[in-house]
């Protein structure tokens, strides 16, 4: 029976049946955390690095939250700026005044509860109790980044990290494990961005001198990112991710990309149809490198990047001026994963996109080239970005549960480069069990709790385990 009367953020929060909460506090609250894709600082993980203030760790590179502030009149001097950190905290407790039913306000009140014992609303009147309850609490053992992912019973994380890395953070944490397991992830972007030419050769003479070899053809690039990805490999690499804007699958010949590639060295301008040959060479290589490693591709589509150029110019990627894209998705990714298909080098691979009218589309297309043993070969990836918030996760649930496999979903993932996000993974959770606890209890589906108990556990946890093979 659904509940009169709820509190904000209780032990209950979003669990509005009596099915809902047994199937979260009996089979998801005990499920650890795999984190296959994110953007945490392996050097920070390294070094275990510690805060001195709440607003260092929760508003350091948060551009969701810069993007809110914005939106509430908030000078950029406290979001990017050089105002001091209590003064930025200040400004973003005032934000969250505003904010009511945006995930922020969830997440925010989420992360105060489960790390630092705070159950009163952030605003500007609480904003300096909670200032002072959050650093007193910083100070105590088990606040650092090593610390938060054990508290938060984080069992793997995947970072993200390009072809030319180094990787040293990684193998210093192999050689004295903490007991969660931190793997580099492989993402290649900057080697297809042919079309910005200076950007483009200066990386690919950084893939020269990490692979210890020259790259002055198209041959040596192939052979280069070859090296490098068996290096990534023998770190303990498993997983790939494409951040793309459309999908490149244009059809070309290995000739054509030599020539393209050659005049790109040169220091020639490449022209459009050009660059997208060479894009869709990429793309292709990649996932065929992939297969043949047995790791997982993740493509991440449709973000349209860097709108608003002088603040880029100002302030570089990353800082809160993308928005949701809108390119054809069906043909060009039919097409390249028949081509993968017919080549027998699909790899195992998940589909976002952070348009939520490709959710529909994913999910059929990915029906098309399903194969076993592995369940779920393909995978519609978790709501991403602009999309991971209540109203995203259910549509992209519905989308999954409709037109694919429900129980083979691979689950959360937290896109994040904070270390207190890992309750994105508990907001995620509580809303998969809120809507099988709300079906349930309408009779739409049977009222099998030990049943549907095992599928929340599988899709919280068990499912990526096995996917990934960690």
């Amino acid at each position: 029976m659904r509940s009169m009367k709820m509190t904000y953020m209780d032990s209950d929060f979003l669990l509005d049946t009596d099915a809902a909460r047994e199937l979260y506090h009996r089979h998801a609250a005990k499920m650890p955390i795999i984190d296959y894709h994110c953007h945490l600082p392996p050097k920070e993980i390294a070094d275990d690095v510690r805060w001195t203030d709440i607003a260092q760790v929760w508003l350091g590179g948060d551009h969701y939250k810069w993007r809110q502030m914005r939106s509430n009149g908030v000078d950029e001097r406290y979001c990017t700026g050089d105002a001091p950190w209590h003064d930025k905290f200040v400004k973003f407790a005032e934000t969250m005044e505003r904010l009511v039913k945006n995930p922020l306000f969830d997440w925010s009140h989420l992360e105060l509860a489960r790390y630092f014992g705070v159950n009163e609303r952030l605003c500007g009147a609480s904003a300096e109790r909670i200032w002072k309850k959050c650093n007193a609490k910083l100070k105590q053992k088990g606040f650092s980044a090593r610390g938060l992912m054990k508290k938060s019973n984080v069992d793997v994380v995947c970072t993200t990290d390009d072809p030319v890395d180094s990787l040293e953070h990684h193998l210093a944490i192999a050689k004295a494990p903490f007991g969660t397991k931190i793997l580099p992830a492989w993402r290649s972007d900057k080697a297809s961005k042919i079309d910005s030419l200076l950007a483009w050769n200066a990386w690919m003479d950084r893939l020269a001198a990490a692979a210890k070899m020259p790259v002055k053809t198209y041959d040596d690039f192939l052979g280069a990112m070859a090296k490098r990805h068996a290096f990534f490999a023998k770190a303990g690499c498993v997983v790939s991710d494409y951040g793309i804007t459309e999908v490149f699958a244009a059809p070309y010949t290995d000739a054509e990309v030599a020539k393209i590639f050659k005049k790109a060295r040169a220091g020639r301008a490449v022209t459009a149809e050009e660059a997208l040959k060479f894009k869709s060479a990429w793309l292709y290589e990649g996932m065929k490198a992939d297969a043949a490693a047995n790791w997982t591709a993740q493509i991440h589509a449709c973000c349209l990047r860097d709108n608003n150029s002088a603040m880029f110019e100002r302030l570089g990627p990353d800082t809160g001026f993308d928005c949701i894209g809108d390119w054809r998705m069906a043909e060009p990714l039919a097409r390249l994963f028949d081509r993968l298909e017919r080549a027998d080098a699909l790899p195992r691979t998940i589909l976002y996109s952070l348009n939520p009218k490709d959710n529909e589309l994913l999910a059929t297309l990915m029906g098309c080239f399903q194969k076993g043993p592995t369940r779920g070969k393909l995978q519609l990836g978790s709501g991403w970005w602009f999309l991971d918030q209540k109203d995203g996760m259910k549509k992209q649930l519905e989308a999954l549960a409709a037109l694919g496999c429900l129980g083979n979903f691979v689950g959360m993932l937290t896109d994040s480069r904070s270390f207190l996000s890992y309750t994105r993974h508990e907001y995620f959770r509580r809303i998969l069990c809120q809507k099988l606890g709300r079906e349930v209890e309408n009779g739409e589906i049977p009222n099998d709790l030990n049943w549907l108990g095992g599928l929340v556990e599988d899709i919280s946890y068990n499912n990526a385990k096995d996917y990934f093979g960690f």
